[in-house]
């Protein structure tokens, strides 16, 4: 039978009706007769990003290889809703949205272990956290999302990047410059900790409303890949970038379990198969953008600062990992460390 939610999206539906009208391998017995579902897609990224463009792609070849069976809509920046992320993953987790992308950090607020993705340097290069996810640490985060109804993809972690400090006016040299300094971070308890141990006073706000409080005066710096400043032209109300690249940070592309397990295995593979393939390309593009990014940046009228790291890494030795290795478990911190090696 058709998903439920398909009498209460009849456009949607007939837009994907029409798709599947449009294809000619398909019979017309053969389209008149298959389900189909419609489908959300969330993500908390400007329409300009490569994130978009990624899930753009990916839901229009779905569409296209089934025919119209499934046909799913992108929505960048929540769709606008009240509460951003911590809402749309109450809707995801409520059946209220079927697709979603989410950073580790916040969907730890639901699956402890998750945060292990952005631990502070914890790596150094996007490819070993890709490595780590497909083998058996990301094996065990998604049976973790799974008990909690979330289905988390394989190979469909997107890349965003290494993190950076963005400030208003102020240098970021060492560890001791953090002091004081408010910084917005997203809504999640590993984000808190990290710039509270460093000396400065974490501020969580929803990336849609971090524009106009850095432009007026609501929060001193922001931290996120250069492709966020990009993307959300932070570098309107920013002068001053410290590379501290002090965690990784990515969008894990997520379904609603219940609604996955009730698509048909050949829409599945489809879903599947371009997930790989699409992902694989937004890697690409945002990694290639990250990098020249700093001299556009430049130009723009930021200004770069090389940070000694080590003196960040000092003040978490002692308190912040111990934490955090009980908080996120032993399990997924042993098969992060035989990943790579010690952490901390």
């Amino acid at each position: 039978m058709p998903h439920t939610k398909l009498t209460r999206r009849r456009l949607l539906g007939a837009a994907g009706a029409a798709a599947a009208l449009a294809s000619p391998f398909v019979s017309t017995f053969a389209r008149a007769a298959a389900p189909r579902w419609t489908a959300q897609q969330y993500h908390n990224q400007p329409a300009a990003s490569p994130l978009n463009e990624a899930l753009v792609k990916l839901w229009d070849r779905v569409a296209h290889e089934t025919a119209g069976r499934l046909v799913v809509t992108v929505h960048p920046q929540n769709n606008g809703i009240v509460g951003s992320d911590p809402a749309a993953l109450e809707m995801l987790l409520n059946g209220e949205l079927e697709f979603y992308t989410l950073m580790g950090g916040i969907l730890s607020n639901v699956v402890p272990p998750m945060d292990i993705q952005g631990l502070p340097f914890a790596f150094t290069r996007s490819e070993r956290i890709f490595a780590a996810m497909n083998g058996p640490l990301g094996a065990y985060l998604r049976e973790e999302c799974k008990a909690k109804g979330i289905y988390l993809f394989p190979h469909g972690l997107l890349e965003n990047g290494f993190r950076d400090l963005d400030a208003v006016d102020r240098r970021v040299r060492v560890a001791d410059d953090m002091a004081g300094l408010r910084v917005r971070v997203p809504d999640g308890q590993i984000f808190r900790d990290l710039f509270t141990t460093l000396g400065a006073q974490p501020v969580t706000m929803n990336i849609n409303k971090l524009y106009d409080a850095l432009k007026n005066g609501e929060v001193d710096a922001q931290e996120n890949p250069l492709v966020i400043c990009e993307t959300n032209k932070f570098y309107e109300v920013t002068k001053f970038i410290s590379t501290t690249h002090h965690s990784w940070s990515g969008f894990n592309l997520l379904a609603n379990d219940g609604f996955w397990n009730k698509l048909p295995a050949d829409v599945r593979n489809s879903v599947e198969r371009n997930v790989k393939v699409q992902v694989a390309a937004q890697r690409r593009v945002t990694i290639a953008l990250n990098l020249a990014l700093a001299a556009k940046l430049v130009k723009r009228g930021m200004t770069f600062d090389k940070p000694d790291v080590a003196t960040f890494k000092a003040r978490l030795a002692d308190g912040f990992y111990p934490r955090w290795k009980e908080q996120i478990g032993a399990k997924a911190w042993g098969l992060l460390e035989g990943e790579g090696g010690r952490i901390g």
